[in-house]
């Protein structure tokens, strides 16, 4: 059930939403386009002045929890996974660089935005039979080469600033509890399929009620296991079996309907990997169902490998599994994906 409160906007269903030429069922395109304008932010636009000031309320106890990971995932990146070059750091003297004799240090970090806590931005993984992005965008590296944000048309992260970055209530979904609760047969890493039946039953025992414009947070419990991995767990995690968000189309249309201003994880890819094809067979990487619609077609930024596991301590203890939500993430123009920089405050 969606709470009805602080809505700004009166979107329609998936069922309801207008076709788009070309497109699949569930695509968004135009519904936030304005005075003629194509819209950058897709879901990001629930974020209202309202629903902001509405998220302020969360604040009461005065703590405040980073939701970042280590910028050097080691362990993920002995994976080898092609393109996600490990972080490199560089710390130099002032004196050595020449800037100054006094004594003081500069450094310089390397890495590539999907090696630890990210956002996704809504260029990152297109629609793949035709390679549309969000709102009938189509990314080239030569479009996502604009030099300033001014001149740069296509929907990335640097946008976000423009409207003061991320900044709403999130709601925490923590599977890895709830299953550790319950006694199911459960682990981060072996593909579990997590259902929408699965999500509510977790917010009813939670006392948590969804709100139109919050920031979805799922934990699988990942981020514990790669902070302290067995070998047994590595050869796991090399399987490419990662418990997730079951992709499917109901599942799309089941986010759709919350009208989530964003989601976000503790899993490299939100949803369960490797996919599955609609006869249930495992799929590759590019039968991804969840990114092609939230990304694509619906303009719903994702976050990837963020650090819950503070976040479900205080959630537990205080039995509040909503929070006001911060992220920040890099300025740099045509950014496809960012550090969120996020927090999550009491």
């Amino acid at each position: 059930m969606t709470s009805a409160s602080a809505m700004d906007f009166d979107l329609p269903d998936y069922d309801d939403l207008p076709i788009v030429a070309g497109m699949p069922k569930g695509c968004a395109w135009g519904l936030f386009d304005k005075d003629g304008k194509k819209d950058l932010y897709g879901t990001l636009n629930l974020l209202t002045p309202g629903v902001i000031k509405a998220a302020g309320a969360e604040i009461r106890d005065g703590v405040s929890i980073s939701l970042k990971s280590d910028a050097n995932m080691t362990h993920m990146n002995k994976l080898g996974i092609p393109g996600r070059r490990q972080s490199v750091h560089k710390v130099h003297s002032l004196q050595a660089t020449g800037l100054s004799q006094g004594t003081g240090w500069d450094d310089e970090l390397e890495f590539n935005t999907q090696g630890s806590s990210q956002w996704d931005s809504l260029v990152h993984w297109q629609h793949q039979p035709t390679g549309m992005a969000y709102n009938g965008f189509k990314p080239t590296e030569e479009e996502l080469s604009a030099t300033s944000t001014a001149s740069n048309k296509m929907p990335t992260i640097d946008h976000w600033h423009e409207r003061g970055g991320v900044v709403g209530r999130g709601v925490l979904i923590d599977y890895k509890a709830y299953a550790d609760a319950k006694g199911i047969d459960y682990h981060p890493m072996d593909g579990y399929r997590i259902t929408i039946e699965d999500i509510e039953a977790v917010a009813e025992h939670q006392g948590l009620e969804f709100k139109q414009g919050d920031i979805f947070l799922l934990r699988t419990g990942i981020t514990e296991i790669i902070d302290e991995l067995t070998p047994e767990d590595f050869a796991k995690l090399g399987q490419y079996k990662l418990s997730g968000v079951h992709g499917t189309e109901e599942t799309a249309k089941w986010f759709w309907n919350k009208h989530f201003a964003a989601v976000a994880g503790d899993s490299n890819a939100f949803e369960a990997f490797p996919p599955l094809k609609p006869d249930g067979t495992l799929a590759e990487i590019t039968g991804l169902v969840l990114h092609p619609y939230f990304l694509s077609l619906f303009g719903m930024p994702i976050g990837e490998l963020w650090d819950l596991s503070r976040l479900s301590a205080y959630c537990k203890k205080t039995g509040r599994y909503s929070f006001f939500l911060t992220s920040a993430p890099m300025n740099v123009s045509c950014l496809v994906g960012s550090p969120p920089n996020a927090l999550a405050i009491f």
